[in-house]
């Protein structure tokens, strides 16, 4: 019986790698919520960088993180709880690619076009 090779091993490497991602957001997500108790004017300092266009790139890179991770999550306890999903596995990693992509594209483009429009300017 196999399982899908290298697609599998490679849905497996995602999602532990989306997993960190979303755990390292969270943690300066905490750090910069906590600032708010040293005053507003640290709290906006901190936040202020989150408006420069590095950072608009990588939050459009945390949304992805979080979708290929909850999708792939689906997958995953499809797997787990339904019945002979075990022989169509590459088919639902490329699935959970054309989902993933239907849904990220989207939100990548508004979340980037103020990045975009500042480059031309």
């Amino acid at each position: 019986m196999r399982f899908g090779g290298r697609e599998i091993y490679f849905a497996w490497l995602l999602h532990r790698l989306s997993g960190v991602a979303i755990i390292l957001f969270l943690f300066l997500h905490v750090v910069d919520t906590s600032l708010v108790g040293f005053g507003p004017g640290a709290y906006d300092t901190f936040v202020a960088i989150y408006r420069f266009p590095p950072f608009r790139v990588l939050e459009v890179a945390l949304v992805a993180a979080v979708l290929y991770h909850g999708i792939n999550g689906v997958r995953i306890i499809l797997v787990d709880f339904v019945e002979n999903t075990n022989q169509v596995q590459r088919q639902l990693w490329w699935l959970v690619w054309l989902v993933f992509l239907v849904m990220f594209l989207p939100a990548a483009f508004v979340m980037l076009r103020p990045v975009i429009g500042a480059m031309r300017s």
